[in-house]
């Protein structure tokens, strides 16, 4: 995007791609189909933004969602809206994105070095070098668009946080975002594979409730993902997770009264059964004996013999299923890395480096980062966008 912006303002542009094709990391997001962005104003995108928002705010109404899928589809690319107002391909196909974003660039000059890793960037005769290849480049802009350090086999091995650095400015510290979460528990291995819908998924630091979502998570061999869960690892990033516990809400859509009604419906209806056969219409089979263990009742227990004080043990353990937070996975695995050049020292209208002109920086190379369903790509295509238009001046 940034590229296609600068040549289509004029600009003699140069793409220096370390791959051997264009856009290697698309090809991996949306499970393969590519969420492009979210069919969203810009105030409900900046909404989802969890660090940066402020930073965004112009950007976000200088190039908001609608004008991005109004881009993609102009080029050829034929858009379908889902839930959540994710917005995919209607092929359904990563690739075809890619393919959209490089005949841009082509039709408006881009020339593309594939296989061409740029090891440094220095000043020189009032614009740039580039030193890439063992040969040097010269130019009078340069867009540092090398992402993240997250999947480093498509090529985001963290070279601009290397650039900046290596020029003097501030990285704010890298960490996973959108990524599993490592728990503890003894009964996981039971529910290993699991997935749970409607669920809420709440995270405390002691008493204090940091946040919860509502959705899909999965029980896995480390702990937990799925959606609710990267959306929380959003938040989590930074905190000390030996102190973070998660609370599973199991039956959210069911007060403590009417979910107590429920068990003693249920339960007189499997009065002559153990404690094991009378949850089966209310859990999933794999859960049924490690919500009995948390709730210290044993599963060989007559339904008859159940007291008062246990089915209220029972119903709490249904509104609060406990796990404590070991660690997040490693930023290797994160879809995103939080992180990075520090916003304060770019300008937010063009996205250039304030203390060294014809320096811009732009996606996941600067310090901003949202919430899963397109808001992390809108924030490389709208700051792309305003790089490229800038640096074409």
């Amino acid at each position: 995007m940034a590229a296609y912006a600068a040549a289509s303002g004029g600009a003699a542009v140069t793409v220096f791609e370390k791959n051997e094709k264009a856009g290697k990391k698309i090809y991996i997001t949306g499970k393969g189909r590519c969420n492009v962005t979210n069919d969203c104003s810009p105030e409900t995108f900046l909404e989802n933004v969890v660090r940066g928002e402020k930073f965004l705010i112009g950007a976000a109404h200088a190039f908001p969602p609608a004008k991005t899928m109004r881009f993609l589809e102009e080029n050829g690319l034929p858009l379908k809206v889902e839930r959540g107002n994710r917005v995919f391909p209607l092929s359904e196909k990563a690739s075809d994105v890619t393919k959209c974003f490089e005949n841009c660039c082509r039709r408006a000059g881009v020339r593309f070095l594939f296989g061409t890793c740029v090891e440094e960037i220095e000043k020189s005769n009032g614009g740039w070098s580039l030193i890439a290849n063992k040969k040097r480049y010269e130019a009078d802009a340069v867009i540092v668009c090398t992402g993240g350090v997250s999947y480093p086999a498509t090529g985001s091995t963290g070279d601009g946080y290397r650039f900046a650095k290596q020029l003097g400015l501030e990285v704010t510290p890298l960490r996973p975002s959108l990524c599993g979460i490592v728990c503890k528990a003894d009964w996981l291995p039971q529910v290993q594979g699991l997935t749970l819908k409607n669920v809420e998924l709440a995270a405390f630091a002691g008493p204090k409730k940091i946040a919860s979502f509502f959705g899909e998570m999965l029980f896995t061999h480390f702990g937990v993902s799925g959606p609710i869960v990267l959306s929380l690892s959003a938040l989590l990033n930074r905190k000390e997770l030996s102190d973070v516990s998660l609370s599973i809400d199991l039956k959210p859509a069911l007060t403590a009264e009417m979910l107590d009604k429920r068990l003693l419906r249920d339960f007189d209806e499997a009065k002559n059964k153990y404690m094991r056969g009378a949850l089966c219409n209310l859990l999933p089979k794999s859960l049924i004996e490690p919500v009995l263990l948390v709730a210290g009742i044993p599963s060989e227990m007559p339904v008859h013999s159940l007291t008062r004080a246990q089915r209220e043990t029972l119903r709490k353990t249904l509104k609060g299923l406990p796990l404590q937070c070991v660690s997040l996975r490693p930023i290797e695995e994160a879809v995103v890395t939080s992180g990075g050049v520090a916003v304060k020292q770019i300008d937010p209208k063009t996205m250039q480096c304030k203390a060294h002109p014809g320096l811009y920086f732009c996606g996941e190379t600067l310090d901003a980062d949202a919430y899963t369903g397109g808001f992390n790509l809108q924030i490389a295509f709208m700051t792309g966008y305003i790089a490229g238009k800038s640096s074409a001046v």
